[in-house]
């Protein structure tokens, strides 16, 4: 499978404990954090759920 580095460009505050708990299953949790993850359809969902906080590219 396809590899995507997915890197948090806004903050987590005032967003809805689910979002905030979606990230952390993403493995971040600071601004400009990076990480590489498998392309799946479970680290699609999660992504397509914060898409707003992310910044996604292929790896």
């Amino acid at each position: 499978m396809a590899k995507l580095k997915i890197t948090q460009i806004k903050s987590a505050i005032k967003r809805p404990e689910s979002q905030k708990r979606t990230l952390v299953a993403l493995g971040l949790n600071k601004i400009n954090r990076s990480k590489e993850v498998e392309e799946s359809p479970a680290v699609m969902g999660m992504i397509k759920k914060v898409e707003h906080l992310l910044k996604v590219e292929k790896a």
